[in-house]
């Protein structure tokens, strides 16, 4: 294998190892599964709203762990939720900044898609910000990246080269384009319209 192809492993492998702790799986009644991310320690989950619109809610660490969730915040509009479990010392993710990506930048988006647990896509950034509003026809924005979503991987993790948290994985958007909400968009939900939770 060239050592070119050899590094990239490694540092995929790295990647891996940094996002799996703080991926989970959420279940909504009996509508699937869905994922999610670790966003606090304590407890506190972020997901996609679609993910948690029916109930009750489970939600299963990486450890096989299974808590009931209840839902804190929720965005339909954004597609952004936050759910609760009565947990401590959760592994967060560390969180990046979606505005400093560019097309070409390699990311890797987390899930269960199909019921796999834990699988992972690769691809490289399209686009990110209010220019892609016009293309999905609406007023969210977006994080597109040239990579394949599933059921299943809604909810979870897209990530940047260093692990970082970039992105909430959301949809496809044709077979070779998944949309993410950026995550600073989930930033301003979370600090502006729930600041005063006492889970946030």
């Amino acid at each position: 294998m060239p050592t070119i192809l050899k590094q990239i492993n490694v540092e995929l492998a790295h990647i891996e190892r940094l996002v799996t702790p703080g991926l989970v799986r959420i279940r909504s009644g009996q509508h699937g599964v869905g994922s999610g991310v670790v966003w606090r320690s304590d407890g506190l989950i972020l997901t996609n709203a679609h993910v948690v619109r029916h109930g009750p809610l489970t939600v299963q660490t990486n450890d096989q762990i299974e808590f009931e969730a209840h839902v804190v915040a929720n965005d339909p509009e954004q597609d952004i939720a936050l759910v609760h479990v009565p947990a401590t010392n959760l592994p967060a993710l560390s969180i990046g900044d979606s505005s400093r990506l560019h097309p070409g930048d390699i990311v890797v988006a987390f899930g269960h898609p199909w019921g796999v647990p834990g699988a992972a896509t690769s691809g490289i950034v399209i686009g990110v910000g209010d220019e892609l509003a016009e293309w999905r026809n609406s007023r969210q924005r977006w994080l597109a990246a040239s990579l394949h979503l599933r059921p299943g991987h809604s909810g979870g993790p897209m990530v940047n080269a260093q692990g970082q948290l970039v992105g909430i994985n959301t949809m496809m958007n044709g077979p070779d384009v998944g949309l993410a909400t950026p995550i600073n968009v989930a930033l301003e939900f979370i600090s502006s319209q729930y600041v005063s939770s006492q889970f946030i």
